[in-house]
């Protein structure tokens, strides 16, 4: 049996249908750089620079030959290398090669400064395994660089085609100097075509190659964009340029790789056509679920069963019947849909699968149609808006990827017309779990009545949604010590890594996750949050409320803000006195700090406290609302992030 993957269901099947029989020669077969080269001229804009991408040029040719198609990929780049940073992260050449491809032509040397040039031979090729993600990497060991000295290096590939949609960037960390893209293709295809973030657009010729079109796009000193500032997304914010194939003129093919085909061939695989064996077995199935009258528990539930009896494993074989899944336990891409959508229907629970891609790495544009957007699936259930995450084995609803939410997605539907069931499409946006869910509470008690040197510190905390879900799986996953041990860790952030009395959690395990919140019992001595300085007594009250980050942002700041998830804090905090004890530098627990946009706050940090006879009150409420924020809202977004960090610098004095 052949393995199977969603986004590949039509991957040629349309381009085959549209092909003619005659095969064409690569236009760009004999490129090569030049062998000899004369010392290269660096421009003067770029000659103080740390790096600098001197030249970065692509060429891609689709090649039809009968009802073959291939994918010939050309790229050439010479690199700039001008600083110790440069050389060190420029000491190893990556090979960017994948099983299905044939390497054609893959070479690399290093030019010094002096002309002199050192060849890299496959000698240099070591191996480099990935122990933590379970890859294995080959790459050129360069030697020789120094400052000045010029990298270049050319691979030509032989691949399977991107004919469903690709898309390049066109923009790095470091500053292009001369970008040239080049796309060839048979006459009678036609590609759609898109830049964003500024890039030019293409232009396209059918002239200068016989039976060819050519789409080429040309840039010029393109800007550096750093790929450092926290809080931000990056990749969909550089200039990229995006194409798919979108008609043949041949057959009259028009709007190829659509999402409407796309969710008639999807549904038209994982829609439930059980015969008697099959539907015995998803009873079955199903009579060990659970049954509760609130929808959101009995999806929880028939998520929990099949997430603890069915392993996802997207790389196996496909099973001929979901007796077969149900039997071997494990499913891949396509049975995870199938035995979902069967135990739905047994249910008689109304849902739509959810077609997306990470909002962090491919933006899905819901006016360019294009495969490359759908390679990632949630299940959306109308009734209750909430989705679920077939493949994640941590999640739980109403939880999810949170790379996914944020994001607009193809909703596939389930509608009956004439007694006949057929897939209905739509681009929707994929609501992600606001801060009422991912809400965490702080309820702390510093008791001084028994030594101002020492306090006793009772930290009641509280994780919802996310931040919980970071906690809870952990039980299920690590045995009893090593759970301790993790434990430990976690309660040292809230401890001010102080031995402490007494450790007790609630709600922890799978079992709770979209359920309950991850609850956090701690009790410490304080003695180490306080200093005498003669008879006064110095406590850093802040500390109590764990590590804060602190955020600088040395450079001027130049992409907007992008968060994982809206979330939010309460936070309150008792102090107990003697009747004897007066405290000092309460004033700083008034604070203020709010990101308004269109009038409306968005993000905040406030506190303030209350005295009352030898109790003092301090309480603080911290909040995001949305996900992304306008550069010109940084340095209030900035005052708000900090606010909690500040929070943590403050010490209060106590005296008799």
């Amino acid at each position: 049996m052949k393995k199977t993957n969603l986004k590949a269901i039509l991957s040629f099947l349309i381009f085959l249908s549209t092909t003619i029989n005659f095969a064409q020669e690569i236009t760009f077969k004999n490129y090569d750089w030049n062998e000899q080269p004369n010392k290269f001229e660096i421009p003067e804009l770029y000659k103080n620079s740390k790096e600098v991408i001197l030249d970065k040029i692509i060429k891609i040719e689709i090649v039809v030959t009968g009802n073959t198609v291939k994918q010939y990929r050309l790229s050439h780049e010479r690199i700039f290398i001008n600083s110790d940073e440069a050389i060190e992260r420029n000491n190893k050449i990556y090979i960017p090669f994948g099983q299905s491809e044939t390497i054609l032509t893959n070479k690399a040397r290093v030019i010094l400064k002096n002309g002199t040039i050192i060849p890299l031979n496959p000698d240099d090729i070591k191996e480099e395994i990935d122990k933590e993600r379970g890859m294995k990497y080959n790459y050129y060991a360069v030697n020789g660089l120094e400052k000045g000295a010029i990298i270049e290096k050319l691979y030509m590939l032989e691949e399977n085609p991107d004919l469903k949609g690709n898309t390049l960037k066109m923009q790095a960390e470091f500053p292009i100097a001369n970008l040239d893209f080049e796309l060839i293709y048979p006459k009678h295809l036609i590609f759609k075509t898109k830049s964003y973030n500024g890039l030019s657009e293409p232009k396209i010729d059918a002239t200068i190659i016989e039976g060819k079109t050519t789409l080429t796009l040309s840039e010029k000193e393109i800007i550096a964009l750093n790929d450092d500032e926290k809080y931000s997304n990056w990749d969909v914010e550089i200039k990229l340029f995006r194409y798919k194939l979108d008609g043949n003129t041949y057959n009259g093919g028009k709007n190829l790789y659509n999402f409407k085909e796309y969710a008639t061939n999807v549904y038209n695989r994982i829609k439930p056509d059980l015969d008697k064996k099959q539907q015995k077995s998803i009873d079955e199935f199903c009579a060990t679920i659970p049954k509760s009258d609130d929808p959101q528990e009995q999806i929880w539930n028939i998520e929990n069963k099949i997430k603890k009896t069915i392993t996802f494993e997207k790389y196996i074989d496909s099973k001929e019947t979901l007796t077969e899944v149900i039997k071997s336990k494990q499913a891949n891409e396509v049975d995870i849909l199938k035995i979902y959508k069967a135990v739905l229907n047994h249910f008689k629970i109304e849902n739509n699968i959810v077609f997306t891609s990470s909002r962090y790495k491919i933006p899905f544009d819901v006016d360019f149609e294009s495969y490359e957007n759908l390679n990632d699936f949630l299940i959306y259930f109308p009734a209750i808006k909430k989705y679920l995450s077939p493949k994640e084995i941590e999640f739980r609803i109403p939880l999810f990827p949170k790379y996914l939410g944020n994001n607009y997605g193809l909703f596939i539907k389930e509608k009956e017309f004439a007694g006949v069931t057929m897939a209905i499409s739509e681009v929707n946006f994929i609501e992600i779990p606001g801060n009422d869910i991912s809400h965490d509470f702080m309820d702390i008690t510093v008791d001084f009545t028994k030594d101002l040197a020492n306090p006793l510190i009772t930290s009641k905390l509280s994780f919802g949604g996310y931040s919980g879900l970071n906690m809870q799986p952990i039980k299920d996953f690590y045995s009893a010590d090593q759970y301790k041990t993790i434990l430990k860790d976690i309660a040292e952030n809230y401890s001010y890594k102080t031995a402490y009395q007494s450790l007790t959690t609630y709600n922890d395990g799978i079992e709770n996750i979209g359920k309950k919140p991850f609850v956090l019992n701690v009790t410490f001595e304080g003695k180490d949050l306080v200093q005498k300085a003669g008879d006064k007594y110095l406590f850093s009250i802040g500390q109590i409320i764990g590590r804060q980050m602190e955020f600088y942002q040395e450079d001027k700041r130049v992409l907007p803000i992008e968060i994982d998830y809206p979330h939010s804090y309460t936070r309150k905090i008792t102090v107990i006195l003697p009747k004897d004890v007066i405290i000092k530098n309460l004033e700083k627990f008034n604070m203020d700090f709010k990101t308004d946009i269109n009038n409306k706050t968005e993000a905040a940090f406030f506190s303030n406290y209350n005295e009352k006879d030898n109790n003092i009150v301090i309480e603080n409420s911290e909040y995001y609302n949305i996900i992304k924020y306008p550069l010109a809202s940084f340095e209030d977004y900035k005052s708000v992030i900090n606010a909690a960090a500040d929070f943590n610098k403050i010490v209060v004095i106590l005296s008799k």
